[in-house]
């Protein structure tokens, strides 16, 4: 596949966070993790604060956002369920002039382990769209979590949302085997989906150092993956800069040599 342009890494903290919590020491730093994956070369820094914060934590949002007002050209991403507590979070940073670049809403309950199902339409269409008007009233992009269904592209992008993030847990639990091209086939008639009606395209979710490349040459336009738990297990064996640095060689195998 030939592109020009590349789709862009957004490291996820969760996990430097989970691991944080065990203790009482503040170790490991989830700004230093921030820090370390921005000098690597990551374009981004996703979180997802849960109402139990049973890893990233009020004060965090805080203190990534401000660290992020060093890396202008980097986007700080926040993922979770608008009708919990994402949006009051969110209204917290705009009125302290604080970056936050991109909403993901996730259709998570309170208690939910890990993310596992996107909105669907027109069930969830009354009640999102006027919290996505509000995120754009605060000068946020919005991106919707969603599972790799083409006919829902077009209701998702009618409550005004700019963005879908594909669900890719079904490819990464599929790769290796039969049906892995199966599932390529419906993530890239998602994302031709989405993009006829002018939605970007992101994805996450199991994605990793081995099914990225993949992924990326099979489904088109994805401006930008997230990834959070694989990265930082990568990370545990190989530090943060080269683990960046290895799926940033992910990326760069599924585009041309004319790619930025």
């Amino acid at each position: 596949m030939t592109a020009s342009v590349r789709t862009a890494l957004s490291v996820n903290l969760n996990k430097v966070a989970l691991v944080r919590n065990t203790r009482h020491l503040g170790i490991p730093s989830v700004t230093r993790a921030a820090t370390l994956c921005l000098q690597a070369g990551a374009q981004g820094i996703t979180i997802h604060p849960r109402p139990d914060e049973r890893h990233i934590r009020r004060h965090d949002v805080f203190e990534l956002a401000e660290l992020m007002q060093a890396w202008p050209q980097r986007e700080f991403n926040i993922e979770g369920n608008p009708f919990h507590n994402l949006m009051p979070l969110a209204r917290e940073l705009k009125g302290l002039g604080l970056p936050l670049h991109q909403l993901t809403f996730v259709p998570d309950s309170e208690g939910q382990f890990t993310s596992d199902h996107g909105w669907g339409f027109p069930a969830d269409a009354q009640r999102l769209a006027p919290v996505v008007a509000e995120a754009h009233a605060l000068g946020v992009r919005v991106s919707l979590f969603m599972d790799p269904e083409p006919a829902q592209m077009a209701p998702a992008r009618a409550v005004g949302a700019d963005r879908v993030e594909l669900y890719t847990e079904p490819y990464a639990a599929a790769w290796g085997g039969p049906d892995a091209t199966t599932q390529l086939g419906r993530y890239a008639a998602a994302a031709q989906a989405a993009l006829a009606v002018g939605l970007g395209v992101n994805a996450g979710h199991d994605l990793n150092r081995d099914n990225l490349t993949a992924f990326l040459r099979a489904v088109p336009g994805v401006s930008e993956v997230s990834i959070g738990h694989a990265l930082i297990a990568d990370a545990l064996e190989l530090g943060y800069a080269t683990t960046v640095a290895g799926y940033q060689d992910c990326i760069a195998q599924a585009f041309g040599p004319g790619a930025v």
